[in-house]
């Protein structure tokens, strides 16, 4: 019982220690609040009060000296005199690092007179909460982020409005009446997408991710915020977040071919096409007439070896858009490949009477895809590739008719791209 005794007269002590006002705690508050502030003056008393004596009330003022310059900044802005962005930025970043340190002394617990737990300094909080308000109200921590954009520092940027966002989440804010003065709003969510952004471009993969977790399932930006999330992924390298990702979104934003592409890119580049080919066939079914989608399978169809399924795949996206190129391109490179196979096949052969068929056959099935590559050349005449099958196609016929002269033409043409 009496070390028990002992214990709590000690942590009463301990209570009117940090009562205590501190003679360089009021050096700085001279310093800071006087007519014509010197602010690195007051910063000096306050550093050492913090070393001697690192109480809630040296912490708070040692947040109220950034505070009164962020003061001074708005006023000179007001004034037409202009405002130091940078300084006052920095301003609040410090006095938000400052009070935080306040709040979590002041809510130290110590034992009052009747041996009950209260917090170390009671009011502590609401006068700091009240100034947390005014920093989310105003805007300063955005007001910096913007600043900090246009110097194309996009890590402190982050900074900026990803501590601005977390102002509403803080525990002293959890005040029902603070709550309703910050509300999670648009503006809200836009602040956190910036974050999500500056948080992107300085490459802070796992912050990026933590950000758009957050607004994966919300509607702002919504397509966006998904996109971004899954090149997060494939940055740290996480295939099967991901994976899930894409799958999700493919599930939520079926109008959106982006990620389905990248889904079905996955699977064929995974050696699992017949999978992407289903996926595929899902989304024609909600969409029969997205040429790209009919496209893509056909290049799916004819990866494996499907070759009627493709030429009907192509037909479909001509038919969805009759300007696609490569759709007809398609239909020849059907045709053009199975030749190709046929002549590999054909070099097997010792028999000459069958070697003579075979090569026979070849020739006619390059034949078939003469046409399409012609037209796809009409659609899109400055696609190299269309000329360069068409200058192999030509030179294959160069015997007959005319080749020779097409085959010249397309020659000087690719030579003048």
């Amino acid at each position: 019982m009496k070390k028990s005794l002992i214990l709590a007269a000690l942590v009463l002590m301990s209570a009117g220690c940090f009562a205590q006002k501190n003679p360089l705690v009021k050096k700085a508050k001279s310093y800071a609040m006087q007519e014509t502030p010197d602010f690195s003056a007051a910063r000096a008393a306050i550093a050492e009060a913090i070393e001697t004596a690192p109480t809630a009330e040296t912490y708070y003022w040692a947040g109220m000296i950034g505070y009164q310059e962020v003061s001074q900044e708005n006023y000179n802005q007001m004034s037409g005199k202009g405002v130091n962005q940078a300084k006052a930025g920095a301003a609040v970043e410090e006095s938000y690092k400052y009070w935080l340190e306040a709040d979590k002394l002041a809510q130290v617990p110590v034992l009052n007179k009747k041996g009950v737990e209260v917090p170390t300094d009671p009011k502590m909080r609401g006068n700091i909460s009240k100034k947390m308000l005014e920093y989310y109200k105003q805007q300063e921590l955005v007001k910096y982020g913007i600043y900090l954009n246009e110097q194309r520092d996009f890590e402190g940027a982050y900074h900026a409005f990803k501590l601005h966002v977390e102002i509403p989440d803080l525990e002293m804010m959890q005040d029902p009446k603070l709550q309703k003065e910050m509300p999670r709003d648009t503006t809200y969510e836009q602040y956190k997408y910036y974050a999500a952004i500056f948080a992107v471009q300085s490459e802070l993969h796992e912050e990026a991710v933590a950000l758009l977790e957050e607004m994966k399932d919300g509607e702002y930006e919504a397509i966006s915020v998904n996109q971004f999330l899954y090149q997060e992924y494939v940055a740290l390298k996480d295939t099967a977040k991901f994976l899930a990702t894409l799958q999700n979104a493919v599930s939520r934003f079926p109008q959106e071919p982006w990620f389905l592409q990248n889904l079905i890119n996955y699977y064929i580049f995974s050696g699992q096409e017949q999978i992407a080919v289903d996926y595929l066939s899902k989304a024609i079914e909600r969409e029969p007439n997205v040429a790209q989608y009919h496209h893509i399978k056909g290049n799916l169809d004819e990866n494996l070896g499907n070759y009627e399924a493709a030429l009907k795949d192509f037909d479909e996206a001509l038919r969805c858009d009759p300007t696609l190129a490569d759709a007809m391109a398609g239909k020849g490179r059907v045709y053009y490949n199975q030749a190709v196979k046929l002549n590999e096949a054909a070099a097997m052969i010792n028999d000459n009477k069958e070697y003579k068929k075979a090569m026979a056959e070849m020739k006619e099935i390059f034949r078939q895809s003469l046409p399409f590559f012609e037209k796809a050349h009409e659609m899109a005449p400055e696609e190299r590739s269309y000329m360069q099958i068409l200058k192999g196609l030509y030179y294959r016929f160069q015997d007959e008719p005319g080749m020779e002269a097409k085959r010249e033409a397309i020659s000087e043409k690719l030579e003048n791209l």
